[in-house]
């Protein structure tokens, strides 16, 4: 796991520990900047990305939308896909690898060529890009 903190105001990734160490106390109201903590993991090639910034999730708007019930289906993705999940709970479990689980406010990104099984464990409604 990887965690990056991400300021609003400029918008430049730096991990965690870097900005810890070069921040100073903010003495001002109007000089707080807002900073955002976001996690990404990564297995089995999945990539999530949780807590994504306004922005991340700004440019996931715009793609297709696509949902199911709860179910269990296996899957194979010809191209890779990111994905904007709006709602729902789910565990992909990659053949031959670990379960990897995400839910609604998350944005993943699957593989191209990955076989899997989706255990869809709460209804799923999610924007979606192959590419």
């Amino acid at each position: 796991a990887r965690q990056v903190v991400m300021s609003a105001l400029a918008g430049v990734a730096v991990p965690s520990a870097r900005l810890a160490r070069k921040s100073a106390p903010v003495r001002t109201r109007a000089s707080r900047a807002v900073v955002r903590a976001a996690t990404t993991t990564s297995a089995q090639g999945i990539v999530v990305v949780t807590d994504p910034s306004q922005e991340e999730i700004a440019k996931c708007t715009s793609w297709g939308t696509w949902g199911c019930e709860a179910s269990t289906f296996p899957w194979t993705y010809g191209s890779a896909e990111t994905c904007y999940l709006l709602a729902g709970e789910v565990t992909v479990t990659p053949d031959g690898g670990e379960p990897v689980s995400f839910k609604a406010g998350d944005i993943v990104t699957f593989p191209a060529g990955m076989s899997c099984v989706w255990d869809v464990k709460k209804a799923v409604k999610k924007h979606f890009n192959f590419h």
